[in-house]
C-alpha cells in the first residue's frame, strides 16, 4: 500500500494493525477523579452511518449497541463532502437527511445520539472553486486545496477567515435546530498535523524530526495579518524558523481556540446541545490547545498503536488531559477497535477508569467483534 493510499484508509476509519501483547495495568497510585457532567453518558461509539438502510434495520442495529451496555452513539453526518442531515447553506450538498430519522430511532432504544462532524476539512467542489481563499495555508506559501498535506482529503480550511468561522458555525447552527438531538461533537477541529504521530510516519517514507514548512499551516494573508497587527511581525517573511517563535506559536493555537469558544460552543448550547470533540493527546502538533476550549466533554483519540505505545499509554494521556484540565471537566478514551483484541480492550477499559477516565469511547462500530461486544457488556 503506497503512503496516499495509507491515509486514505486511515481517513476512512478502516486502519487495521496487527494487535498488540497483553500489558500490565498502569500504576494507580494516584485516586482517580471522574468529573461529572450531568446528562452525559459513560459508554460511547462512533458510527459511520451505512445508507439504504430501513428503520427496522436501524432498530434492529440500535438495539444491540444498547444491549451491550453502550449509551451513546455518534454518527458521521459530516465527513468534509456532504451532509447526512437537512442543512440550508449554500455549497453544502446534503446527501439525505438521515439524521433526522436516526434521532428517536435511537431514542426509541434507550441511546443518546450525538451529531459527529468534520469540522475545518473540505472537499465539496464548490467550496473548492468558488472560495479558494478560505484554505489554509502552510510555510511554502501552498494553499491546501491545491497541495493538500500527506493525501488529498487534507484540504483543512483557514480558521483566521472570517467567512471560514461563519461556514463552521453554520453546521452546528443547522445541527443545533434538531429536535431531539442530545449534543455535537467536532472531528478535524484543529489544522494539518505539523509533525505526524511516530507510528504513522513509516507509513509515508517521511520523517519529521521537527517542524518541517510543507506541513506547518496558519500562513494565510488573513492569519498573518492578525498576527502582524498584534505583534508587528509578518510570520512568513520576518521569521527565519517561525516554529520557534512562542508568540506564533500561541496564536495558531488560539486561532483554533477562538473558533471553538467564540463561535461553534455558544451557538451549541444555545440551543440546548451539549458539545464534545475528538481531540489529540499530542495537541501542540495539531495546534489544539483543547484544555482551553468550553466543551462539555472531551474524546481523546488515544490510540496507542499510532504513536508506538504500549497500553499503559492510554492511562498516562488520561492523567495528563485531566490534569490540563484541573480535572474540571470529564474525559472519554477514545480507543481504536483495529488495535486491541477483545483482552486488551477489556485492559484499556479498566486502565482509564483507573487513571480517571469518566468512560471510554470505541471507534467504531464496523470494527467490532462479538468478541469485543461481550467484553463491552461486562463492563
Amino acid at each position: 500500500m503506497n503512503k496516499r493510499q495509507f491515509l486514505k484508509t486511515l481517513g476512512q476509519g478502516a486502519l487495521a494493525w496487527m494487535a498488540l501483547p497483553a500489558l500490565p495495568s498502569c500504576d494507580t497510585s494516584r485516586p482517580p477523579v471522574y468529573p461529572v457532567v450531568e446528562g452525559l453518558p459513560k459508554s460511547w461509539l462512533w458510527l459511520r452511518p451505512e445508507l439504504g438502510l430501513s428503520d427496522d434495520e436501524w432498530k434492529q442495529r440500535f438495539g444491540k449497541i444498547r444491549a451491550a451496555g453502550i449509551e451513546a452513539v455518534l454518527p458521521q453526518i459530516f465527513n468534509s463532502h456532504e451532509a447526512l442531515f437537512q442543512i440550508d447553506v449554500p455549497g453544502v450538498p446534503v446527501k439525505e437527511p438521515l439524521l433526522e430519522r436516526l434521532v428517536p430511532l435511537a431514542h426509541e432504544a434507550g441511546l443518546q445520539i450525538h451529531a459527529w462532524m468534520w469540522s475545518m476539512p473540505c472537499n465539496i467542489p464548490e467550496i473548492i472553486e468558488k472560495h479558494p481563499d478560505w484554505y489554509a495555508v502552510n510555510g511554502k506559501g501552498e494553499p491546501a486545496n491545491e497541495k493538500p498535506a500527506y493525501v488529498d482529503y487534507y484540504k483543512f480550511l483557514c480558521p483566521c477567515h472570517p467567512e471560514v468561522q461563519d461556514f463552521v458555525q453554520a453546521r452546528v447552527e443547522a445541527l443545533g435546530k434538531i429536535d431531539g438531538l442530545d449534543g455535537i461533537h467536532l472531528d478535524y477541529i484543529r489544522v494539518p498535523d505539523v509533525i505526524l504521530a511516530e507510528g504513522l510516519q513509516p507509513k509515508y517514507n517521511i520523517v519529521q524530526d521537527r517542524e518541517y514548512p510543507e506541513y506547518d499551516y496558519s500562513y494565510s494573508t488573513y492569519c498573518r495579518e492578525q498576527f502582524k497587527a498584534q505583534t508587528g511581525i509578518d510570520p512568513l517573511t520576518d521569521l527565519e524558523d517561525p516554529s520557534q517563535n512562542e508568540a506564533w506559536r500561541q496564536f495558531r493555537y488560539d486561532a483554533v481556540t477562538g473558533l471553538v469558544n467564540g463561535k461553534l460552543v455558544p451557538t451549541a448550547h444555545r440551543y440546548g446541545k451539549k458539545v464534545t470533540a475528538a481531540v489529540f493527546p499530542n495537541w501542540e502538533s495539531v495546534r489544539q490547545q483543547w484544555h482551553k476550549w468550553d466543551l462539555d466533554a472531551f474524546l481523546p483519540m488515544l490510540y496507542q498503536g499510532f504513536y508506538n505505545e504500549d497500553i499503559n499509554w492510554i492511562g498516562e494521556q488520561v492523567k495528563a488531559g485531566l490534569e490540563r484540565l484541573n480535572h474540571s471537566k470529564p474525559i472519554y478514551s477514545g480507543l481504536f477497535i483495529p488495535q486491541l483484541n477483545p483482552e486488551e480492550l477489556a485492559q484499556a477499559i479498566s486502565i482509564s477508569r483507573r487513571a480517571g477516565a469518566s468512560g471510554f469511547s470505541l471507534f467504531d462500530y464496523s470494527s467490532m467483534t462479538d468478541e469485543h461486544w461481550a467484553v463491552v457488556k461486562g463492563k
